[in-house]
């Protein structure tokens, strides 16, 4: 019997629970060994509830308990989870986490600790929930070389411009149905403002190449811009919109971006609606991998908890390596980065267009006194002097 503790008794964490003691059986019958909670730490009362019989609101409880091999960090945030985590490493207690802040900020130092401990930090649902992606970058993948990552890695978001598209609503009205069904928070920043994707991004791209990426580095831009004209662009074009966060190896440059694009049809990832995520690879030997699946929700991200918990079980005393060095990889500027871009202008001068940015692709009759047109491929930085020479750009959204 294995013994564990989970930090933190809200939506992940409950999830972890109810995981543990519903799937008891079958947990038992793939691994031989039994899971069980002795220890969840919270501050609040749960009345009616199981978890009573095994509740503390002491963390020196578990951490001096040298019956505890394992601990589930489902807190969130930094503070105390860092302090909690590094303590249950530095006492040879692997610890799994949900915590993508805590991953992105402190993954580095923690898994250095881990190995010196001779235990493990594995943290596979702290990006895209459900979804296994960093166990196949840990594992499956380890002999590939990554060549680009491209991710739906926000719920909220694609849900979101899902109904903007098929029903034609605002995003402020998209925004409030889905703080009314639980799919955003009443603070939705991290989500809409591309954050939550940024800090999933910096991580997997962290994994990818064995160096970690400062999210602060990764050019970041949200979904409030986009509006239903956008939409009726990307119908013409028979395309939709998406929330990308996306990461590059082009020769030995390193580029990564959160922002939406335009997709098309062609792309494995145009029909991923909804809360659903995906994660497509594209490496050099193997060529594309596309991962799917709920990018959040309790039991999904718990259970991903869980897998790393019973991966932590079978290796009781040993560290299960992930490479994840503290240099730091250089990210390119963005300003380099070449790709086509669909733009909107107001008034309709196809002339005056071509004249500034070359052969285009026009757009026209769509919305009244303005017109858009796709671009050649040119840098970022060439777009950005094109338009402001025109002086009418009303939008621009990246072309995939």
């Amino acid at each position: 019997m294995v013994k564990v503790a989970i930090l933190g008794y809200g939506t992940v964490g409950s999830g972890v629970f109810e995981v543990l003691r519903r799937n008891k059986d079958a947990i038992i019958n793939k691994t031989g060994e039994e899971i069980e909670v002795k220890y969840v730490l919270d501050l609040k009362e749960f009345t009616n509830d199981p978890v009573t019989e095994v509740l503390t609101k002491n963390f020196d409880d578990i951490v001096n308990d040298e019956e505890i091999k394992i601990v589930c960090e489902t807190m969130g945030g930094v503070k105390p989870a860092y302090e909690f985590t590094k303590r249950a490493l530095e006492s040879g207690k692997s610890v799994c986490t949900s915590n993508k802040e805590l991953v992105e900020k402190h993954g580095p130092e923690l898994l250095k600790i881990a190995k010196k401990n001779n235990c493990s930090y594995l943290f596979e649902a702290s990006v895209g929930g459900g979804i296994p992606i960093i166990r196949p970058l840990r594992t499956s993948l380890a002999q590939e070389e990554i060549l680009s990552i491209t991710g739906i890695l926000n719920g909220t978001t694609n849900y979101i411009l899902t109904k903007m598209e098929t029903e034609g609503l605002a995003f402020a009205e998209v925004l409030k149905r889905a703080q009314e069904k639980g799919y955003a928070e009443r603070n939705p920043d991290a989500d809409v403002l591309g954050f939550d994707a940024c800090r999933k991004i910096a991580i997997l791209t962290s994994l990818a190449y064995g160096k970690n990426v400062d999210y602060a580095d990764i050019t970041t831009e949200g979904i409030t811009n986009i509006t239903d004209k956008d939409f009726a662009y990307a119908k013409k074009m028979g395309a939709t919109i998406k929330l990308f966060a996306k990461s590059v190896k082009k020769d030995d440059q390193y580029f990564a971006i959160v922002a939406p694009f335009i997709v098309m049809p062609e792309n494995p990832l145009y029909a991923v609606n909804g809360v659903f995520n995906a994660i497509l690879l594209n490496c050099n030997m193997g060529g594309e991998t596309m991962y799917y699946g709920k990018g959040a929700g309790k039991l999904a991200t718990a259970s991903a908890v869980v897998a790393d918990v019973l991966d932590c079980a079978k290796h009781i005393g040993k560290n299960l390596n992930t490479k994840w060095e503290d240099e730091k990889l250089v990210i390119s500027p963005i300003d380099s980065a070449v790709r086509r871009f669909f733009v909107r202008v107001s008034g309709t001068d196809a002339a005056k267009i071509e004249e500034i940015f070359g052969e285009v692709t026009m757009l026209e009759g769509v919305v009244a006194d303005e017109c858009g047109f796709i671009t050649g491929e040119m840098s970022e930085a060439q777009y950005r002097e094109k338009a402001a020479k025109a002086g009418n750009v009303l939008a621009m959204i990246r072309m995939d």
